[in-house]
């Protein structure tokens, strides 16, 4: 592979998805405001200056302004609750009673984040009057909400600092990473398409399951979905498929040309069926009978699927629902986020090999991806061309979604790091894992989580990230 051609997911548009929605709302006690009449002005100040650093963050911010007392806080909730947000910020300018802010807790539909910046990193104590004081006081209030909202049963989630501290910002712009995932998936669409991959217990997940948990839709499709679309595309649309399909991966020998045509055209009504049915993500499989169209649509979509995943739109084999939800969670927090699976282990360099065959993100590649043909997919009837490619050397993270005993979701995650070594050159996404213990102790801890056969593999250590959007989703959160 070779550096010398454009990043592969930079020849490919990405699919444009909702900003997600920042509720924010200032605050102090009024009765301040006469006692010391340069207070308001100075908190209002810092208020705006908050208020910008969220609108900094690519987010659409809906600001209600600054609440002194009950009856403003309660019209700052209905406000809030009409905007729809994906998360709210409550910005504790200094002290406040716990009456003037529980209601938007309570009404808006959202979680809550407290944010209580004061000043500066620390007073001026010679030069500090009672006026001064109050504006670093909000930290005060902290304790008196994470009680109440616990008696009202809200979780309770804060971040103090002063105000232009980076520490403090970086644990914020944490809480607006999960906020966007959790926006991504209430809104989503995911697409489900064929039948369960026949024996894979696991994989099985109860279709209510996304929509109760995430608010997002699930799409059931047919085969026949895709097919009418794919006889509907021209050769002049393969042509051009695969010429893209050239700029972006290297195209091995292997390759046979009615293959590579076949799976170009595929692609295009891929396309056109994710744009039909505004899809954010598409879990597939048909297992086939002796070479017919439905077994040939299923096994000449690894390209497309690619193409799609690299796009923003996680594609995946196997049926597997649950995973492209992980794909779609690590694509948004903006680490990519392959398909993937346990292939070996190698004790004598202490990594776990993983990857899969079929499709990958092309964000994760460490350089030019290849197109392999292969005359037998294993354990999958159809042959075609498949996808290889090197899983970029650094930090990872593996995010699997998992199902408990009581139905409910999890999210699963473990770091590690991709190192350099001998990898499998059969049409597969691979990497070397290195989590820093014994790669046999890993697989059995990372099993017992009850993650299921199948992750997303990120890239860059995302588990604070992952946490806070399990955190914002209300699903467990585990690691190895």
């Amino acid at each position: 592979m070779t550096d010398l051609h454009p990043a592969p997911q930079d020849l490919l548009p990405r699919t444009v998805r909702r900003r997600v929605k920042i509720g924010l709302v200032a605050g102090g006690l009024g009765t301040y405001w006469p006692q010391f009449p340069g207070l308001l002005p100075r908190l209002q100040e810092s208020a705006r200056y908050v208020s910008e650093r969220f609108r900094g963050m690519d987010a659409e911010v809906t600001d209600v302004g600054f609440v002194s007392d009950a009856q403003e806080g309660a019209a700052a909730a209905e406000r809030l609750r009409q905007a729809d947000c994906d998360v709210i910020v409550l910005f504790l300018a200094t002290y406040l009673t716990s009456s003037m802010v529980l209601p938007i807790a309570q009404r808006s539909g959202a979680p809550v984040l407290v944010v209580d910046l004061q000043p500066t990193a620390r007073m001026n104590h010679a030069e500090t009057d009672t006026g001064d004081w109050l504006a670093y006081c909000g930290q005060c209030p902290v304790p008196e909400l994470g009680n109440v909202f616990r008696r009202a049963g809200i979780p309770f989630r804060s971040v103090s600092g002063w105000l232009e501290q980076d520490a403090a910002w970086r644990r914020i712009e944490r809480w607006v990473a999960g906020a966007r995932v959790r926006g991504a998936l209430r809104h989503a669409r995911h697409g489900l398409m064929g039948h369960l991959y026949p024996g894979m217990l696991d994989v099985s997940t109860d279709l209510t399951l996304l929509p109760a948990t995430f608010g997002s839709h699930v799409e059931v499709l047919e085969l026949d979905d895709l097919r009418s679309r794919v006889e509907q595309v021209t050769d002049e649309e393969v042509r051009e498929r695969t010429a893209l399909a050239r700029e972006i991966f290297h195209v091995d020998g292997s390759v046979a040309e009615d293959d590579f045509a076949w799976g170009a055209r595929v692609s295009v009504g891929l396309d056109r069926l994710v744009d039909d049915f505004g899809l954010d993500t598409l879990a597939y499989y048909h297992r086939g009978l002796d070479g017919e169209l439905h077994e040939r649509l299923a096994a000449g979509m690894i390209l497309g699927a690619t193409l799609l995943t690299g796009r923003g739109v996680p594609t995946t084999g196997e049926y597997e629902l649950r995973t492209t939800v992980a794909q779609l969670v690590t694509d948004v927090a903006g680490a990519g986020g392959s398909f993937c699976e346990i292939q070996a282990l190698n004790f004598d360099d202490d990594v776990v090999e993983m990857g899969h065959d079929g499709p990958a993100h092309l964000g994760n590649s460490a350089g030019r991806p290849l197109l392999r043909g292969l005359g037998v997919y294993h354990g999958k009837r159809g042959w075609g061309v498949s996808v290889e490619l090197d899983v970029r050397p650094g930090p990872v993270t593996l995010l699997g979604v998992g199902q408990d005993a009581d139905g409910g979701l999890s999210f699963v995650v473990s770091e590690g790091a991709v190192v350099p070594g001998p990898l499998l050159e059969i049409g597969n996404t691979t990497s070397r894992v290195d989590f820093g213990r014994d790669p046999g102790e890993w697989v059995d801890a990372w099993s017992a989580t009850g993650v299921g056969h199948h992750w997303s593999l990120a890239l860059g250590h995302r588990a604070g990230d992952l946490r806070a959007a399990a955190d914002l989703l209300g699903v467990p959160f585990r690691t190895v």
